[in-house]
């Protein structure tokens, strides 16, 4: 739709549910997107970008035509152990090489990447794995123990062990593999073990172009792990489609030069945020993607020094860390284009606190916060290029719609008020794997004749289309018969001048049902004390209503963080009840 024909009101009937348009400056709403797999995606970038670097790792670059034969030299290594279409195999790895090569790789065969975290615990993979009923695995030697506990009671059929020495070249692995030949010994004599380098000459024998299968868009290629609106674990199927549209979706709205970019990509490669964004959006627009196979914000510093990347992206605990530290003193960031924040919530005050630090380093962009779940990939919403909202996530993404409809409902409620966020779009999954009925309560038809992703989150959204998050919805406290929204609360919090980080949680209580507490991390140069406690608690009775006020302020050196970055509040929750339990039996 032209836009002229947009500010003329003369738009398509089914543009009309879209107020954010009038504000989405020149980015285009609607885009054209590929028919097809994930992998012909990125050979197809490929064949345009031939020598420029697709990968950066530790200081050695891979460039598109190296990637695409390490995808085929891995694919037939697939192939050689009798893996075929429609097989799921595992992926427990972080930001290495191996891990981008093997996805596309089995996704080039037809077979479908299951991605999982390599710090998950026996049991929890053991689970990953009978959910998809994987009978094959890749993962780094220094992980290898974990896997041999986990063979005792769930038999694999072939451990592909590699390390992240593998692919730096004959002397970064030889020194790699020195400073670390004590900690990651394999048992060679165990069956199910092949090594990469066997892995990768046994395909050697394949004759791959028997075994390529060009995977229509619509058929899972990826399966990424989830706790979805009810909190239990599920397997998310995610197409080639779901993918390939969320690159196109994200270069979009940039709204700037994204092909031949650089990009940080710290975020892990099994979450939706760093597979999606940070590893195929740039493979398939043709830009750059630097591995960071784990997060240390001294390392981080160096390697934005370093790498000087025209993107970043991470959870607001990354940029919280970078603020609190001196790693970044005197370095000039003006080659950065965009900075996004997404995966949790990022409070009014952290996000003035750095785009603060973004200005004094000479940067001409400010964070961009964004919103997504892990059933749209990731990102599905961003704060546009053109303007921002406070407390706002932004706009939705292109050929996205929004609706914000009555808890437990379908019913579109009023601009401006609370409800259930709802989306749909060309990024929305297929599904969840083996839970029928959850899928019956998450992709719901509405009166409109499409189907809804119903996110399990409570936000708002105002009458020119731009989308405030509050939280969870079963993050929710109801104390004295009113609702308490731990992140509003948290956002106060944070503006105290003492407090760097904060928490609030409901505590079971006999007269209230539930009561607030609130845990504070503070900034440095501030310490402890009783008369802080009641400094920040007046603080709060200014600007928070007296039944949604915490009874007590607790104070933490660190918060628990989920292995993902995000603030582990569940953790936090079973600790105060646990601890009031014990208070009770006493």
């Amino acid at each position: 739709i032209e836009r002229n024909n947009m500010q003329n009101n003369q738009m398509n009937p089914l543009e009309q549910g879209a107020p954010w348009l009038a504000n989405y400056g020149d980015v285009p709403f609607h885009l054209e997107y590929p028919n097809v797999s994930i992998a012909d995606a990125v050979l197809k970038t490929a064949e345009k970008e031939k020598d420029f670097p697709a990968i950066s790792f530790m200081g050695k670059t891979f460039s598109y035509t190296v990637l695409v034969e390490k995808i085929n030299q891995a694919a037939a290594g697939f192939v050689a152990l009798g893996v075929k279409k429609g097989d799921m195999i595992t992926i427990c790895m972080p930001n290495v090489p191996q891990a981008v090569f093997c996805m596309y790789a089995l996704n080039r065969i037809g077979a479908v990447a299951s991605m999982i975290h390599p710090l998950s615990a026996v049991s929890e993979i053991i689970y990953y794995l009978r959910e998809v009923k994987s009978d094959y695995l890749l993962t780094l030697d220094q992980f290898y123990s974990k896997v041999a506990e986990v063979e005792k009671t769930y038999p694999i059929k072939k451990v592909i062990i590699t390390s992240a020495a593998d692919e730096l070249g004959a002397v970064k692995s030889a020194a790699f593999k020195l400073m670390n030949a004590k900690k990651n010994k394999v048992n060679k004599a165990d069956a199910s073990v092949i090594f990469w380098k066997d892995f990768i000459g046994n395909g050697k024998k394949v004759d791959l172009a028997k075994y390529i299968v060009h995977m229509p868009a619509n058929e899972t290629a990826v399966i990424l792990f989830s706790g979805g609106t009810t909190g239990v674990t599920k397997g998310i199927q995610l197409s080639g489609m779901n993918f390939n549209a969320l690159g196109l979706q994200t270069a979009a709205m940039c709204n700037s030069v994204v092909r031949h970019a650089r990009m940080l990509a710290a975020m892990p490669i099994f979450h939706g945020f760093g597979l999606g964004v940070c590893i195929h959006t740039m493979l398939e627009v043709g830009g750059t993607s630097i591995l960071v196979p784990q997060f240390n914000v001294k390392k981080y510093a160096e390697l934005i020094k370093k790498e000087k990347p025209n993107y970043i992206a991470g959870v607001p605990t990354l940029f919280e860390a970078i603020t609190r530290n001196p790693y970044l003193d005197g370095e000039k960031l003006d080659y950065l284009r965009g900075v996004f924040s997404g995966g949790d919530s990022l409070s009014v005050e952290l996000k003035r606190r750095f785009d603060a630090f973004l200005e004094a380093h000479g940067a001409t962009v400010h964070v961009r916060e964004g919103y997504g779940t892990t059933e749209c990939v990731t990102a599905s919403c961003l704060t546009p290029y053109n303007q921002e909202r406070e407390g706002s996530i932004g706009l939705p993404y292109p050929d996205t719609y929004y609706q914000i409809c009555a808890v437990g409902t379908n019913d579109e409620v009023p601009y401006g008020e609370l409800g259930e966020i709802c989306l749909r779009g060309p990024s929305v999954m297929k599904g969840y794997l083996n839970h029928k009925e959850e899928n019956a309560n998450t992709l719901r038809t509405h009166s409109d004749g499409h189907v809804w992703l119903h996110t399990g989150d409570l936000g708002s959204m105002d009458k020119d289309g731009f989308i405030y998050f509050k939280q969870r919805i079963k993050r929710m406290i109801v104390t004295s018969g009113y609702n308490v929204y731990p992140s509003q609360l948290e956002n106060i919090i944070d503006g105290h001048d003492a407090v760097q980080m904060s928490c609030v949680i409901g505590v079971k209580d006999p007269y209230k049902m539930e009561k607030v507490l609130a845990y504070v991390v503070l900034r440095d140069g501030f310490e402890p004390s009783e008369e802080l406690r009641q400094d920040i608690l007046n603080y709060c009775k200014k600007h928070i209503a007296k039944y949604a006020m915490p009874y007590t302020i607790e104070f933490r050196s660190e918060l628990p963080k989920t292995l993902v970055g995000k603030i582990a509040y569940t953790v936090l929750e079973k600790e105060a009840n646990a601890d009031l339990a014990k208070e009770l039996v006493s």
